[in-house]
């Protein structure tokens, strides 16, 4: 397998600065160059860096952009996050990195929440400490009723136990460890609360002072009343004096004030727990902030570290949850502003389509967006061909997100449409399918290249009427795989596949059926299964549709590192970065498509001269009108008023084969006379003409009046129970590419190293 390499620029010491439109610029420090490859591990690259800065290997994190996006920073924390940025910088010969230096906790712990670095704890500086025998294991990590409602206050702050009763706030309580050395940390919170008389702005504020006061005096509380408008606290342990009262005072109705309080203690500190997510959720915060990739087992390390608090998994996750929605907003409300947005789209970039859908009990089920500036590109620029493919979510409230995807004129991806949907059902297909129909505004049949199931063929055929459906061949190889079972060795599967891809790229019927002979002598089973996959629909020869030679629906890997990035952000949220997205990728393609001074893209400029190369071993000679015949390794016959070959290379890919080009030559015209219009620069520049506009932000509150106004949407109510998973997952193609040949289409090797060639 051929490997990538990159040449990593090794950036430290400098500083992130934001731009006015939000990206982010690094000044200053020094730059290094290091030589990467898919081959090498995490841990060699972080050590070489590590030496060349003469750095600690553990106080330093790895980060870079995305190509084309310089708003958010990736994290490299693993061997298969360094493949990854090798594989996004697969285009380039170089990539930046950044290397961001943790500062020193050693010689004060309470700065902790200032670290510059989410995988790195204090317990690497501080020396180790007698843990009590109730320490929570990391690795095991329990279900959580993600289910329970987050109230909001008006001051934007959550409290996930708000109203809840007293034997409900003391489960699972966290841990204290009464050691002098933790005392730093929280000596700031010993003088929070003074007494009778003590104000505050809201319950919110006095809840959040009351359990610092506790953390830091060793004690804990349970709660005797707690609503909106009164809270009353006493000591945890039986017997102990301890007592406060506070409630809002009549004349502001706002402020909330200490009327009682007995600031004795009997208990002598013995009660050692202490009970409340969102207390983390505030000591996190800041910290999640600079690093989203914060782990709850790191947040364990760290709280224990540095107030001496014991959190078991379950805690740090949900404080985390909570400190996510205090950042980013809530989940809950995201929803309920669709309305607002999808009007705003429409409103903001005339000629989009922006739609949703609710179930009976207003609980979200599909909203559907099409920009159009994406619209109007396809229609005016790109080849009638469309990518369909789906992608998981790790939101809140998980879902898929469906796109549709076109190729450009350089063979490049070309958003079109997008829509997130509580599953990935049937229906839900052929819904996004009617959307994406009376948002198109063209009568030319389309191909699609999609996965023959979850109703797709029934939904392609009954919505785009005279289109065509051409199978993906990854997921078709992928199913041929499942249904052969474990009867063959990896091998011969290895070779069935590669026959199948041989069988699909072949351009002659002939070919394809000596190809699938070869299969039915290695299984007879195998062969019968190719032939009753409908082959008419993924394989070359016997496509009636035109595909350009694209066999697979992965066009939706752009949107999975879109969505990557964003789908753990509320879906208005996730809405406006993939349009910020489309936004650029629209501007900056425009923009560079303004120099080029060739007829057709750079990519067809290439693929032209390539097999304008074989032309000089080539012999025409002209037969009957528009037909020649022409010698070579085989004899080929090119009609030229049907732009036609017979090694059907023309017809395929919309490019003059080189035999065509031989004849071209020989009557005197240009080969750029016969290639598709879609590869000229003309056209991609019809492509990326439109822009989509900005959507201003107004104010949330009329947001909040008018989505009421409208329509109620509240979240989903389908959810897998448990946490949500915070594995990456996007489109199997784009976690299991294989290396494939350009010359015969073979699997498992490359063009250097194909046997047809020698």
């Amino acid at each position: 397998m051929a490997t990538k390499k990159i040449i990593a620029i090794c950036q430290s010491g400098g500083e992130f600065e934001t731009e006015n439109d939000g990206s982010l610029s690094y000044r200053g420090g020094d730059a290094h160059a290091i030589d990467i490859d898919d081959q090498m591990k995490f841990s060699d690259f972080k050590m070489e860096v590590a030496e060349m800065f003469n750095c600690s290997f553990g106080a330093m994190s790895i980060k870079y952009f995305l190509p084309g996006n310089r708003k958010t920073l990736i994290t490299v924390s693993n061997d298969k996050d360094l493949e990854r940025m090798i594989k996004f910088h697969g285009d380039s010969i170089t990539a930046d990195v950044y290397i961001v230096m943790e500062e020193n906790g050693a010689d004060d712990v309470s700065n902790m929440s200032d670290s510059r670095s989410s995988r790195t704890t204090l317990s690497e500086a501080v020396p180790p400490l007698e843990l009590p025998l109730d320490v929570v294991d990391d690795t095991t990590q329990p279900n959580i009723p993600l289910g329970a409602p987050l109230d909001i206050d008006g001051s934007n702050h959550i409290d996930a136990h708000f109203n809840l009763p007293p034997e409900v706030l003391s489960v699972r309580p966290l841990s204290v460890v009464p050691y002098e050395k933790h005392a730093k940390a929280a000596e700031q919170w010993q003088d929070t609360i003074t007494g009778v008389g003590q104000r505050f702005s809201s319950v919110h504020e006095f809840r959040e002072t009351l359990r610092k006061y506790a953390i830091a005096h060793q004690f804990a509380f349970k709660y005797k009343k707690n609503d909106s408008h009164r809270v009353t606290v006493k000591c945890k342990a039986e017997g102990c004096p301890w007592r406060i009262h506070a409630s809002r005072l009549s004349a502001t109705q706002l402020s909330i004030c200490i009327k009682t309080m007995n600031p004795t203690h009997t208990c002598g500190g013995s009660a050692v727990t202490v009970g409340h997510q969102s207390w983390v959720a505030s000591i996190i915060k800041e910290k999640l902030k600079i690093f989203p990739d914060y782990k709850p087992k790191d947040i364990v390390n760290d709280i224990k570290q540095e107030y001496g608090i014991q959190l078991n998994y379950c805690q740090a996750w949900r404080g985390k949850e909570i400190a996510k929605e205090q950042l980013q907003g809530s989940y809950k409300d995201a929803y309920s502003q669709l309305p607002f947005l999808c009007d705003k789209i429409m409103e903001t970039n005339p000629g989009s389509l922006a739609t949703f859908t609710t179930k009976e009990d207003s609980s979200f089920q599909r909203l559907f967006i099409a920009f159009h500036a994406s619209l109007s590109g396809f229609v005016q620029g790109c080849r009638p061909l469309l990518f369909l493919d789906s992608i998981p979510l790790k939101s809140k409230y998980q879902g898929i997100l469906l796109t549709a995807t076109a190729a450009d004129g350089n063979d490049s991806v070309f958003p079109v449409a997008f829509a997130f949907v509580d599953a990935e059902t049937n229906e839900n297909w052929h819904w996004f399918l009617s959307q994406l129909k009376s948002a198109l505004s063209t009568s030319c049949p389309l191909t699609f290249v999609a996965d023959r199931q979850k109703g797709l063929r029934e939904s392609i055929s009954e919505i785009f009427k005279d289109s065509y459906h051409g199978y993906c061949l990854h997921y078709l190889t992928e199913q041929l795989i499942r249904d052969l079972k474990g009867q063959f060795s990896r091998d011969v599967k290895g070779i069935m596949i590669e026959d199948l891809y041989r069988a699909a790229f072949a351009p002659r019927p002939e070919e394809f059926h000596k190809i699938t002979e070869g299969i039915k002598s290695l299984s007879l089973e195998a062969y019968n299964w190719i032939m009753q996959s409908e082959p008419q629909n993924w394989a070359n020869s016997l496509f009636q549709g035109a595909r350009y030679n694209h066999m697979k629906s992965n066009f939706g890997e752009l949107f999975y590192s879109w969505a990557s990035d964003a789908d753990e952000l509320p879906i208005t949220q996730m809405v406006d970065v993939i349009r910020g997205e489309i936004m650029e990728l629209i501007y900056f393609r425009r923009t560079d498509s303004d120099q080029w001074l060739t007829r057709l893209t750079p990519s067809m400029e290439e693929k032209l001269e390539k097999e304008s190369l074989k032309v000089s071993a080539l012999q025409v000679q002209p037969t009957t009108g528009s037909e020649f015949e022409v010698q070579g390794e085989s004899t080929e016959v090119v009609d030229m008023d049907g732009w036609d070959c017979s090694c059907k290379v023309w017809q395929l890919t919309g490019l003059p084969c080189c035999h065509a080009i031989a004849v071209i030559n020989c009557i005197g015209r240009s080969p750029y006379d016969y290639c598709s219009r879609y590869f000229s620069t003309e056209s991609y520049r019809l492509t990326y003409a439109e822009s989509v506009k900005p959507i201003p932000d107004t104010d949330w509150a009329m947001q909040n009046d008018y989505s009421e106004a409208v329509m109620t949407v509240t979240p989903p109510t389908r959810r897998p129970p448990g946490r949500p998973t915070t594995k990456k997952v996007g489109s199997q193609e784009a976690m299991k590419r294989q290396l494939q040949c350009s010359k015969c289409k073979g699997l498992g090797h490359n063009r250097a190293t194909c046997k047809e060639l020698l």
